[in-house]
């Protein structure tokens, strides 16, 4: 069986890219991983993001003659790829919420995307927040609580074991640190359990050890 086959962008600044590369080395999938730079400017970038996937954007999953691109999309796919994974929960209501805390994350939180950017490199430091930034804090942090509340007794994560709702929000946990976010004490629990998980240690190194600066995002 050929190993499936992941384009990203930059892990410094690719938080899409974040979220389907965690759902697979989280949980040991064999995957070929290609990095290709993002807002380069460099034809040869993009024409490598095209040969990957028409819509002209990372993340993307190529399995054989399959190309799923997106990156809920992708982690639906290796979750029915690899049921073994688990990385829906067993219980038909707890996937049920599951999939809706995942969609309300991939469609919502607009205001703290623009205003709390993914950049690993910066230094840690509060910003002035507007009111729906601060509003999509609260909702992330009482999802998270309910997610907890419910499921806490089968293990450290949204629905007990690593999942897809954890890889879908893992990258709001370095957004809350590296903006000095003041978040509950259960809110920093749960960040700590993410921030341990050794995958997530793994995409951190790589993401900060890279060297390409993009103008654009270095101003917040």
């Amino acid at each position: 069986m050929a190993a499936l086959k992941l384009a990203i962008g930059n892990k410094n600044y690719s938080s899409w890219s974040m979220r389907p590369w965690l759902a697979l080395r989280a949980n040991d999938i064999p995957f070929v991983e290609t990095l290709i730079p993002l807002y380069t400017d460099d034809p040869a970038d993009k024409a490598q993001i095209l040969s990957f996937s028409r819509a002209g954007k990372v993340p993307v999953l190529v399995d054989g003659d399959v190309t799923v691109w997106d990156s809920l999309a992708i982690i639906e796919y290796v979750a029915e790829r690899y049921p073994e994974a688990k990385l829906w929960p067993d219980d038909v209501a707890a996937r049920a919420h599951a999939r809706s805390v995942c969609a309300e994350m991939h469609s919502g939180f607009v205001a703290l995307r623009n205003e709390c950017g993914m950049n690993l490199h910066r230094p840690i430091r509060a910003v002035a927040l507007s009111a729906d930034a601060k509003a999509n804090i609260a909702r992330i942090e009482e999802i998270w609580r309910e997610c907890r509340t419910r499921y806490g007794a089968q293990g450290p994560f949204l629905f007990g074991r690593f999942g897809a709702a954890d890889a879908m929000y893992a990258p709001v946990v370095h957004r809350f640190r590296t903006y000095a976010i003041e978040v509950a004490p259960d809110t920093r629990a749960y960040m700590e359990t993410v921030m341990a998980l050794p995958a997530f240690q793994e995409w951190t190194r790589d993401g900060l050890a890279e060297t390409l600066v993009i103008a654009k995002f270095e101003d917040a």
